[in-house]
């Protein structure tokens, strides 16, 4: 069992016949997942990779049960795009594309809020639940089943520690990253919960980085209800910054530049409220691996 996704979730792919979305869509059959249907507007009845492709998702929920929507659709097309899903009746709604304009992911948070779907996104690379299926850009060959869950902001680091735990023998029972804001739908202490509720997650891995105050919120939910070992890890510690007034922006030719305002965001602040709920918080991967398998033995 994973969360948020498992083998009998179904799947349909909002701009299948783009550039991402065909190629997702394949890498995302050949994990197993259960591609149902697609939709972009003027490109009903051709198919991708075997899946038949429609002009809109009323015309496919017609045809076809899902439950899940994964949309990679332009930024300015976005807003209209999900409505249409969640319009549907999802249960979940994966959204990958960045760079959308504030005032749409505010009103896509609230119209997903409103109708219960679950929104992971925007700017997210998704879900894996390695060894059954993924909704997302995970690279397959990086993770492994196992028991630990693991979630994340970022895509990248999400790849990086996941091979870094595969390599070691350590499997995962889900791995999320959830975008890196400034404001998503799913959040890490959302991941966090389920992670606590799910019998085949022994241990929870929450992958930070400074800026935003997401991490104290997850540690404050940790040291409230989470009965599991939580592993953490910061990264971020480094970076150049300058203050201006009460406001520290962090500078990185890697990163874009993050926002610490007052006593919330800083590599410290987030590490002192992890470290205040009981949570593991390791300086790097080496340090990680062996703290989760300690954990598990």
């Amino acid at each position: 069992m994973a969360i948020l996704i498992g083998k009998e979730t179904k799947v349909l792919v909002q701009a299948i016949t783009g550039k991402s979305g065909s190629l997702q869509t394949k890498v995302m059959l050949d994990a197993g997942t259960k591609i149902v249907a697609g939709v972009t507007p003027g490109k009903g009845g051709q198919e991708v990779h075997g899946v038949p492709v429609y002009d809109y998702i009323s015309e496919a929920k017609k045809e076809h049960d899902f439950d899940t929507v994964i949309s990679f659709v332009p930024p300015a097309a976005a807003k209209d795009s999900c409505f249409e899903a969640i319009d549907a009746g999802i249960r979940l709604l994966v959204l990958t594309t960045e760079e959308i304009a504030l005032q749409d992911v505010v009103e896509i948070i609230a119209y997903a809020k409103a109708h219960g779907t679950t929104l992971v996104g925007p700017g997210c690379a998704g879900v894996i639940a390695p060894g059954t299926c993924k909704v997302g850009a995970h690279p397959v060959r990086f993770f492994c089943p196992g028991q630990v869950g693991v979630v994340s902001k970022s895509g990248a680091l999400s790849y990086e520690i996941g091979k870094t735990l595969t390599d070691n023998g350590i499997g995962q029972s889900g791995v999320v990253a959830i975008g890196g804001g400034p404001i998503w739908g799913f959040t890490q202490r959302d991941a966090i919960e389920l992670y606590e509720e799910d019998p085949d997650t022994k241990v929870i891995v929450l992958l930070g980085e400074i800026g935003g105050g997401s991490e104290e919120e997850a540690a404050a939910y940790i040291k409230a209800h989470v009965t599991k070992p939580v592993v953490s890890l910061i990264v971020g510690r480094k970076l150049f910054h300058q203050n201006i007034g009460q406001t520290r922006i962090y500078m990185s030719p890697c990163i874009d530049n993050l926002i610490v305002s007052g006593n919330v965001g800083t590599a410290k602040t987030k590490i002192e409220a992890l470290q205040d709920a009981g949570v593991h918080v390791v300086k790097n991967p080496v340090e990680m691996v062996k703290v989760i398998r300690a954990l598990l033995s």
